[in-house]
């Protein structure tokens, strides 16, 4: 018998049963979502691989391009609206020419509604499996904004890179545009070998030692700090914590923020650690000392302090070995290298930060500025002799 509409016993049910249906709604709006997301981003392909196969039938004069998205411009735009100026119809053509693979053969032997509904429904069911994201390949979570974003990566590795990032971290279109901007993969691919960069190309980026969460620099222009020598620890510090999230994003997948001015009392003297984490990934605490001016031998030797007891005093069963990390706006590599010797490897990073977006040219000139640390003086050439009459 249906309950009257006073009866308490359904008042008391109409909460469980409102959550539970707005639990279907969000996702079938999800769902929705996604879809219409990803025949967008088909269709563009569709488009751009039509117009790439038209140029391609021997129409070869010059100018043919450029009249060719010019005519289609007008007719789309008369029919179906904006959306289809020519600079648009120009960036599906590029869509299709950076990823020529997006979509299997078996699939492009249909007609393109097929192609599009057939595709949405399989790459939605697959994705509900654990399988990682592979580079040029369609995937539903990336929208055609995404796409853009991606396509003005000119290097095929790191456009890899930030399209398996985006799929593993769910970054937003703004947070990839950022990300790139920032050149998160030169600065990873830094502290790499060829084969490890070509690791961060296939797969993105993978977190199995304590150097890899490692990236020089950070780069923290969300704080909004100028380029000041009157900036202070404690100025750095507070703004750190009130862009938290942003500055968990810059640090990379696995950190948790534990404290602040975390105090170590050791007979009646107080010492304070800057900022605590966790790394979800290595099991270990991370311990961060902020530095307004260059990094000396006396703060690493603060930051190995703090790290010793940590290990002795604050570890637990399963912890693997604490790490150190010194944030400092400019370091002498010499000075770590023979301050910290094996543990620089180990447990123990010293990594610059900056408050401004870095250019590619900078971090060129940084990379051959490493070099010259890394590889020895090259031996004076010898002198030939002379030919002819001694």
């Amino acid at each position: 018998m249906p309950q009257a509409p006073g009866d308490p016993k359904a008042n008391k049910a109409t909460p469980a049963l409102y959550g539970r249906v707005l639990e279907i709604l969000d996702a079938a709006r999800t769902g929705i979502a996604r879809t219409v997301n990803t025949t967008q981003v088909l269709a563009n392909w569709l488009v751009g691989r039509e117009i790439v196969e038209e140029e391609q039938r021997g129409q070869r004069r010059a100018g043919y391009g450029a009249r060719l998205l010019a005519q289609l411009s007008l007719r789309l735009t008369r029919n179906y609206g904006r959306g289809y100026s020519v600079d648009n119809l120009e960036a599906f053509r590029q869509f299709y020419l950076a990823y020529p693979q997006l979509i299997s053969e078996t699939v492009l032997r249909k007609s393109a509604l097929p192609a599009i509904s057939e595709t949405v429904s399989r790459k939605s069911a697959a994705t509900s499996g654990t399988a990682p994201p592979r580079p040029g390949r369609l995937h539903p979570d990336l929208s055609w904004s995404h796409y853009r974003c991606l396509l003005r990566v000119g290097n095929q590795g790191a456009r890899d890179f930030y399209e398996i990032e985006a799929v593993k971290q769910g970054w937003s279109v703004r947070e990839l545009s950022r990300q790139a901007g920032s050149l998160l993969f030169e600065r990873l691919a830094k502290s790499r070998d060829k084969a490890g960069v070509m690791r961060l190309a296939s797969r993105g980026h993978e977190v199995t030692k304590p150097l890899d969460v490692l990236r020089d620099p950070l780069v923290m222009e969300f704080l909004g700090l100028p380029e000041s020598h009157r900036l202070v620890e404690s100025q750095l510090e507070q703004a750190l914590i009130e862009n938290l999230q942003h500055f968990l994003l810059e640090l990379g997948t696995g950190f948790a923020f534990v404290a602040r001015q975390q105090r170590i009392t050791l007979d009646g003297d107080h010492f304070f650690i800057d900022l605590v984490f966790y790394h979800a990934v290595l099991k270990c605490y991370v311990l961060v000392d902020l530095k307004v001016g260059k990094l000396t031998h006396a703060d690493l030797g603060q930051i190995q302090f703090y790290v010793n007891y940590y290990d002795r005093e604050r570890r637990t069963e399963g912890d693997n070995p604490t790490v150190g990390l010194v944030l400092c706006p400019d370091k002498n590599d010499a000075v770590v290298k023979y301050t910290l010797g094996e543990q620089q490897e180990r447990n123990i990073f010293a990594t610059r930060y900056q408050l401004h977006l870095p250019t590619e040219k900078q971090l060129q000139q940084e990379l051959k500025r490493e070099l010259r640390q890394l590889l020895p003086a090259a031996a004076p050439a010898k002198k030939k002799p002379r030919e002819g009459k001694e």
